[in-house]
């Protein structure tokens, strides 16, 4: 979402929320419009301005950090939420603050939602269906069906050519990778384990996906011939993504000794080096800017519940704001596209909402589209 944009919406917001517009252009509540919930504030800690973009009264969330919420070009984000009465996506826009009900669905999933095809369709659950939407159409298609002894698990990404999706099957404690082919809906199975599997990523530019296998972090090949386990370095695993040219992946790391930091570390797969990036304020959470010149990162210190910039050159934080959330990992910040502005998640008003914040006093404007 770019400033424009954003500006845009705290202008025109509150003429939308005062008009409380509402209606169904269709049966089953797609397309229905919701008026805009946005309020500015400062925030307690830092007095840098916030905009809570969702109603604090419903759930709200984003995709996951490695999926796409944000239109590439800013005009839109898309999110769950559960406002309409039950979860369902909704496209928020950035000159009005109004959001429109994209799906009308049995049984929609808000851990598993994503945006591609240079952000004209939504990929998401319904139940065991993957679907496809066209979100200025509004017309639905039905890509892949689990098996019926199944259900989907955590995770749910598309490939940035938008050819293949990755996703996570599970039966009771057994979990399979798929890979599915978009076009034809035809399935691959990539890894399976009696453990569980989770959050896969498409590697940018190869052929491969990352994922999650129970305290550990997996590749495995398009053609399933190579499937193992990264050597990271000791300690937990929290949180890894691709860094945007896919040469490495940037993960959470959390030292045996809970006296040490939590840290950022980079592994490059075609050389099995691994190194420190920087130490952080015990961030839980974290995602990259597109340059991977500065991070975004949720700090899980009960003593200081803050949102923080790192910059990666000189290894300093700049605290942004509070977020007091009951669990931190939800917060889970992201950069928009130009890296002009982060994006958050906080039940410190209530139940979970979306929350936004400039950053461009801080961090250099990035290309907004590949």
């Amino acid at each position: 979402m770019t400033s424009r944009g954003l500006a845009a919406l705290s202008r025109r917001g509150f003429l939308a929320l005062a008009s409380g517009a509402c209606f169904a252009a269709e049966t089953g509540g797609r397309g229905r419009i919701f008026p805009s919930f946005l309020k500015r504030f400062p925030d307690p800690a830092t007095e840098f301005p916030i905009l809570r973009l969702t109603d604090p009264n419903h759930t709200s969330f984003l995709a996951p950090a490695y999926a796409r919420s944000f239109a590439r070009h800013g005009n839109f984000l898309v999110y769950a939420s559960d406002m309409s009465g039950k979860f369902e996506a909704f496209r928020l826009d950035a000159k009005t603050g109004q959001s429109r009900q994209i799906t009308a669905s049995e049984n929609f999933d808000p851990r598993n939602f994503t945006l591609f095809g240079e952000d004209r369709y939504l990929a998401y659950f319904d139940g065991p269906r993957l679907i496809a939407a066209n979100i200025a159409a509004l017309r639905t298609r039905e890509i892949y069906r689990i098996p019926d002894d199944s259900e989907p698990g955590f995770g749910l990404t598309v490939a940035e050519d938008a050819q293949f999706a990755a996703l996570i099957e599970k039966r009771g404690s057994a979990h399979r990778l798929r890979l599915i082919h978009l076009a034809d809906g035809s399935a691959a199975k990539l890894a399976e384990a009696d453990e569980e599997l989770r959050d896969p990523v498409p590697r940018p530019r190869r052929a491969s996906v990352l994922y999650r296998r129970a305290g550990s972090v997996w590749l495995a090949n398009y053609d399933a011939r190579q499937n193992y386990r990264l050597k990271l370095a000791d300690g937990e695993i929290g949180p890894a993504t691709w860094s945007a040219d896919g040469r490495a992946v940037l993960y959470l790391n959390y030292p045996a000794d809970p006296r040490n930091l939590h840290a950022i570390r980079e592994f490059t797969p075609d050389t099995n080096e691994d190194r420190l990036v920087a130490e952080t304020s015990q961030f839980v959470a974290f995602s990259a800017n597109a340059d991977g010149s500065v991070f975004v990162g949720a700090s899980g210190s009960k003593a200081s519940p803050y949102v923080l910039l790192l910059v990666r050159a000189v290894r300093r934080e700049l605290t942004l704001a509070e977020h007091h959330a009951s669990d931190p990992a939800m917060v889970s910040p992201i950069f928009s596209a130009d890296s002009q502005r982060i994006f958050f998640v906080t039940d410190r008003d209530g139940k979970p909402a979306i929350y936004a914040m400039s950053v461009a006093k801080f961090v250099e404007e990035t290309a907004s589209a590949n």
